[in-house]
């Protein structure tokens, strides 16, 4: 799916993004296992371990938080870049946990030095400040000490880059970090619950992380352009969902991080320009975690029924996901905002059964007809959803390997996607595991419009 297209500077490159287009939750993870194979290089470049990536292989299921999907490709080299938040000990973890089902992780993973680092006093900040300051709707955070990580890293004073770990004055740069963090973290806490942080004990454990990290840790910007002007083929890796992106999504329930298309070229350092292909990744309905306005759920046996089929629970959390019936105004939005060139459908299959299936096409507000997605949260959580209904089908899908095996009432519902959405579905996924996707022939590159 990726183009090979001559860029201004003569340098023919091949560089595809990945993008998740509702609040995550996509099923990126297999979209980007499939493309793999057509590339050299897959790079994450923003989140933490609040993503959850969830890849089926052969019957077996791997899930992903901070490792690209492409680890399972041994000839593919993997990139975390310096957009990510990264815990070491999670990462550790991942990587240990990975190498014990009989995956290769070694010189093909590549950790930026440029990569901020996530420790114990961003997670007591999460974890006391979501109880503090959420009361009523909580934002949704994992409370794994991401978004005080990006919070540091913007004030600059308190962060800690991986780089650093491996310079002369860690340990004294550890020691007066602590002794702000334990004056906010008691006024944080002014029962008492949390003990003093220990700076000797968090050092000596942050070295032994970094000295186990240090084989895989590198100036990834550098491998990456260096890689592109070489022409090797690199594949974008995004986290997350463009409706959680920091700037453009339903903010304050957003992630820390831009989740978006636009922001692959400051998560890794890649210019835009080099970007020859974007697909944009939906479920066939739509899902959140956690609080915001979502104005298409279906908190009704309808949802639950969605929920149920679709084993809609976090990957990483276990936390059970709010689901309704597909977004096409947000989805166009966040299409248009990541320069999205075309759709992945993802789990189409779990539609299946319901006799009826609808697409919110325009949301009313104050007596107006919306077709462009609110940029408040306030506005958004008043929008009436405007529906089109589709005819269900009740015949099973799995089995489908090609647009004929599909029943006619899915052409209509993949057609009507396409429509609203102004792109073309290159890729429909009609089950967990990688056999089960259908990539649809393009017959032109002209996008279809509403």
């Amino acid at each position: 799916m990726a183009l090979r297209v001559l860029s201004n500077g003569g340098i023919t490159v091949t560089a595809t993004s990945v993008v998740g287009l509702q609040w995550g939750d996509e099923a990126k993870g297999k979209i980007v296992d499939l493309l793999t194979e057509r590339h050299d290089v897959v790079v994450r470049y923003q989140g933490g371990a609040n993503a959850g990536h969830t890849v089926v292989r052969g019957g077996e299921k791997f899930k992903l938080s901070l490792i690209p999907s492409g680890i399972f490709r041994p000839e593919v080299q993997c990139v975390i870049a310096g957009g990510v938040a990264v815990h070491p000990g999670s990462l550790i973890g991942e990587i240990e946990g990975l190498a014990a089902r009989g995956v290769q992780v070694g010189a093909n993973l590549l950790l930026s030095d440029r990569a901020h680092v996530i420790f114990p006093w961003h997670l007591e900040e999460d974890r006391l400040l979501d109880r503090q300051c959420t009361a009523g709707e909580a934002l949704g955070t994992t409370q794994r000490g991401i978004g005080p990580c990006y919070r540091d890293k913007y004030g600059r004073s308190l962060a800690v880059r991986l780089g650093d770990m491996y310079r002369p004055n860690f340990r004294r740069r550890i020691e007066q970090i602590i002794v702000v963090k334990n004056r906010i973290l008691a006024a944080l806490d002014p029962a008492g619950e949390t003990s003093p942080l220990d700076a000797v004990k968090i050092f000596e454990e942050y070295s032994a992380y970094a000295e186990k990290l240090r084989p895989h840790v590198t100036d990834t910007t550098a491998f990456l352009l260096d890689a592109l002007e070489a022409d090797r083929r690199v594949l974008f890796e995004g986290a997350q969902g463009a409706l959680l992106d920091v700037d453009h999504g339903t903010f304050p329930f957003v992630t820390s991080s831009n989740s978006s298309g636009v922001g692959v070229s400051a998560g890794s350092g890649v210019p835009g320009r080099y970007l020859t292909k974007v697909v944009g990744v939906v479920k066939a309905y739509t899902t959140r975690v956690g609080g915001g306005p979502f104005p298409t759920e279906q908190d009704n046996p309808i949802g639950q029924q969605i929920r149920d089929r679709g084993n809609e629970y976090g990957t990483v959390t276990r936390r059970p996901r709010r689901c309704g019936w597909f977004d096409a105004v947000a989805a166009r939005y966040t299409a248009r905002l990541s320069g999205v060139d075309a759709v992945a459908v993802m789990l189409l299959d779990v539609l299946s059964q319901l006799p009826e299936i609808r697409i919110c096409t325009a949301y009313e507000l104050d007596g107006q007809r919306l077709r462009h997605f609110p940029s408040h949260v306030d506005d958004l959580r008043r929008v009436t959803p405007v529906y089109e209904t589709l005819p269900g089908w009740q015949e099973e899908i799995q089995q489908a390997r090609k647009l004929s095996d599909l029943p006619e009432n899915v052409h209509k519902y993949l057609e009507r996607l396409s429509q609203l959405l102004g792109r073309p579905v290159e890729v429909v996924s009609v089950g967990a595991d990688r056999e089960e996707t259908i990539f649809v022939p393009q017959h032109n590159d002209e996008r279809k419009q509403n």
